[in-house]
This record gives C-alpha cells, structure tokens and sequence, in this order.
C-alpha cells in the first residue's frame, strides 16, 4: 500500500489534475491519497481568529477541512473513490479502485492524535500510512527541498515542509518516507513502482540532524 499526501497548495494547478488521474488509472486499490488543508483549513485560522475558537474545536473543523478538500478531488475526478475507515479502504482495495481518504471520522474519534495546529495533513497522513501497515509514505510538495540524496527530518521541520509533530508519527514505523515535488507525477505515468519512485523520490532520514 502506498499513502500519497496531495497538499493544499497544488490545488488549481495542472500537476493536481495529473496527479488524480494516474491514481485513478494506476491506483488498484494499492493507493490512497491523504488531502491537505489548503485554503479549507485556512478558512478554519480565520474564523478562529475572528470567533476565538479552542484548538481543540479547530483542530475538528480542520480535519473536516480535508474532507472538503477530498471531496473537490472527487470531483475533479470520479473514477476515484472515497473512504472513511480502513475497513471501507480494504473493500475499495478489493473493488481495485484510487482511493481518497476522508480523515475526519477515523481522526476525530481518536483520543489519541494530539488536538492542535502542531498536527497537521502531514501527520495524519503518517497516522494512516501506520494503521494501513504501509509500505510508502509519499508527501507531494509544490516544491522539494534542496537535498542531495536524501533530507533529514529536522531540515524539513524546521524549514517548514512538514509540522513540528510529524517525527513523532514517523519514527519507528516500517513504511519508507519521501518527498516528492508535485511535477514529479509524470514519472508515475505507466504505474507505481518502486524503481520510479526511488528515481524521483527524496527520502527522508528519521534523525534529528
């Protein structure tokens, strides 16, 4: 299984709609997209400004902000599905389908996961790459971190790619994590295998240096 993060800045961008219709066309019920915040969950920030809304209230608000997000994509391109439990993620497995995952009853209802802006797409698409026993973890960014061969956790955190508790949710995992950029998706263009994804792909080091 592979989990691929599409953030909220590639939304209305050409790569978005390519990135959809790969997984749509390669997916085989192999991968499931985690949908970013974007301007949905930006829309959250303002009004818990404007109202002074708890964290823990905006942290709800913003994971249903995904929905949203996931709910565009879907309609941009139908011929994916969507999920909301790992059970409805195996039985579009089964069917052979794309999948996009809608986050907000699995992470909701998890007294778990940590109820503030520390915890973010990137988080929760770590969160769900552990529940489905992953083999990768793939974040697509607009852009890619300058990197030779590989980017250490606290390059990313601390330069923004990723939020500050995404180690906690990556370190010790079996899955492998990268970065992709998001025009990285036309190397997926016959299918998703690890050598293309080894090609294009910045793996990250799970150490703090």
């Amino acid at each position: 299984m592979w989990v691929i993060k599409l953030g909220g800045s590639l939304l209305g961008s050409p790569e978005l709609n390519i990135w959809l219709d790969t997984i749509a066309r390669h997916g085989d019920g192999k991968v499931v997209i985690v949908p970013g915040g974007g301007m949905f969950a930006d829309a959250v920030r303002d009004a818990q400004t404007v109202c002074g809304l708890d964290d823990a209230t905006a942290h709800r608000m913003a994971v249903m902000a995904m929905d949203q997000y996931g709910v565009l994509m879907n309609g941009l391109c139908p011929r994916l599905v969507t999920a909301r439990s790992e059970l409805e993620i195996a039985e579009r497995g089964w069917q052979h389908r794309g999948i996009i995952w809608m986050p907000s009853d699995m992470v909701c209802a998890d007294e778990n996961v940590p109820m503030n802006w520390g915890i973010t797409s990137d988080s929760l698409a770590a969160y769900l790459a552990a529940k489905l026993n992953a083999e990768h973890l793939i974040l697509v960014k607009s852009s890619r971190p300058e990197a030779d061969q590989q980017v250490s956790l606290e390059k990313l955190t601390k330069e923004g790619f990723v939020d500050t508790g995404f180690g906690d949710h990556i370190a010790g995992r079996d899955f492998n994590t990268w970065v992709v950029g998001r025009q990285d998706c036309v190397a997926f263009s016959e299918g998703f295998n690890d050598a293309d994804l080894a090609r294009v792909g910045l793996p990250v080091r799970c150490s703090w240096n």
